[in-house]
């Protein structure tokens, strides 16, 4: 499984990439919002862990973005902003999950699988051509 961590803590980046690697994923890095934003429209990942706090584009606006373009990939917030507002926004600005910081290693793994479980059952069986979907 293919993943972008898009945060901007490097220690953060050190500690957590080699442990995804060993769970299995291969990890892209995007320590800013610009750099995330087009790592995100250009490749394909299975899945997105998002920190809201990213510099020159922050999380949300990312998102946002991502979502207007109607990118579907399953994006994780992980961040240190842990208000209920600021949970309510970010689900309302196309987030399928949100955790923060700091947290356990093992409940991040358990929320990334639970987004690939539903991500999976979510494909769909329409094929778009010039205009026509069958």
């Amino acid at each position: 499984m293919r993943l972008l961590l898009a945060e901007d803590d490097a220690t953060l980046v050190a500690d957590l990439a080699p442990e995804l690697r060993q769970s299995g994923y291969a990890v892209d890095h995007a320590a800013d919002g610009r750099e995330a934003l087009f790592l995100g429209e250009t490749e394909h990942y299975d899945l997105i862990i998002l920190d809201l706090g990213l510099p020159l584009v922050n999380g949300l606006d990312v998102l946002a973005q991502w979502r207007e373009q109607d990118l579907k990939m399953p994006v994780l917030i992980l961040t240190a902003r842990d208000s209920w507002r600021e949970k309510v926004d970010g689900l309302k600005a196309g987030a399928d999950d949100y955790l923060t910081k700091p947290f356990h290693f093992e409940e991040l793994l358990a929320r990334l699988q639970a987004l690939l479980r539903r991500s999976h059952d979510r494909l769909t069986t329409q094929l778009h051509s010039d205009g026509l979907s069958l």
